[in-house]
């Protein structure tokens, strides 16, 4: 009954994006940022306790979320955010703690870049939200969270499109990705504390580094 309920309204707010409604409606600092709020808190809970000093985001879109985290770093006094997207914008938010990087996330000159960034550092958070097919978010993951630190987190957003319990025609994403990359490593573990208020676009996307 809870699921049903839960899963309920997780369709119907995101049946409102279609007519210009919450995540298209939704604002950080005055730019577009399309996540839920929900996930937004838990993220800057994981900041507070983990303090990364390298967060490395893959799908900037308008760049609001970015500006979130480097606004989240700002207010624990550490961290800057490496963000990577395949179209260059100009108007996208300038901030001094935000790196823009043109290019695919999965090629190999960005992935190096990144990780020569990353090795600079001893916290890092990696968030995940570009091209949603399996097959991408499966390298991206090959790729990316061996950067994300013991205790830190690799945060794969989006895994309620095909059927869970959004978008059911959209085919294998990430969450059939996640599974796929667990049967890999035992180096990640779901943590469901992260799902605490019910509703979340990243169910089972939450990936704590144990070792």
């Amino acid at each position: 009954m809870e699921r049903d309920i839960v899963d309920s309204f997780h369709r119907y707010y995101h049946d409102l994006e279609a007519v210009g409604g919450t995540i298209q409606d939704t604002y950080w600092l005055g730019t577009k940022t399309l996540k839920l709020p929900l996930d937004l808190w838990v993220y800057q809970e994981l900041i507070f306790s983990i303090r990364p000093e390298l967060i490395i985001e893959t799908g900037t879109a308008h760049g609001g979320s970015a500006l979130y985290l480097a606004s989240m770093c700002d207010l624990v006094d550490e961290g800057r955010v490496i963000t990577i997207d395949v179209t260059a914008d100009h108007d996208r938010p300038h901030h001094p703690r935000i790196t823009y990087v043109h290019g695919s996330s999965a090629a190999p000159d960005i992935v190096g870049r990144v990780a020569r960034e990353a090795a600079s550092v001893e916290r890092v958070l990696v968030v995940l939200d570009s091209d949603h097919s399996k097959d991408h978010v499966l390298e991206e993951l090959r790729s990316y969270a061996p950067l994300a630190t013991v205790g830190s987190y690799v945060i794969v957003e989006d895994t309620h499109v095909n059927g869970n319990p959004i978008l059911p025609a959209h085919g294998p994403g990430p969450k059939e990705a996640v599974a796929a990359f667990l049967d890999e490593t035992d180096a990640f573990e779901v943590d469901r504390h992260c799902e605490k208020f019910l509703v979340s676009f990243n169910r089972g996307g939450y990936l704590r580094r144990v070792r």
